[in-house]
């Protein structure tokens, strides 16, 4: 089993703060994502999760629910690896559904929302 390793998680406070005032944001069922984009070296993607406990107040559906989102996109993840020029992209995935949805749902979402933004780029 492979993992989703640090360096592709989006865990920098300023770079937190930088995607979500300076980034684009966008909804597909059950998500809210917002991307935000710059040229760089070398082409890098960083994706941050979250499910709200204002929706799912047990930590365990959290967690089903981020797990799901994680290998889905682990899974996809090469849609914004493709592009031919090298870019910096953090990416981050808001559950904000009030349902506890099964995988292939999230995983079809994810497939949508990581070609829409590859698309923008």
């Amino acid at each position: 089993m492979s993992t989703l390793p640090k360096s592709e998680r989006l865990h920098s406070y300023g770079a937190i703060r930088r995607l979500f005032t300076d980034g684009k944001s966008g909804f597909v069922y059950p998500f809210r994502y917002m991307f935000y984009t710059e040229e760089a070296p070398q082409s890098e993607v960083a994706v941050l999760f979250s499910t709200p406990k204002k929706f799912h107040k047990r930590a365990n559906k959290r967690n089903v629910l981020r797990r799901r989102m994680r290998e889905a996109y682990r899974l996809n993840k090469q849609i914004l690896l493709s592009s031919s020029d090298p870019r910096m992209m953090q990416v981050a995935l808001i559950y904000s559904s009030k349902e506890v949805i099964d995988y292939k749902t999230i995983e079809n979402a994810i497939c949508k929302i990581l070609d829409e933004v590859s698309k923008l780029c």
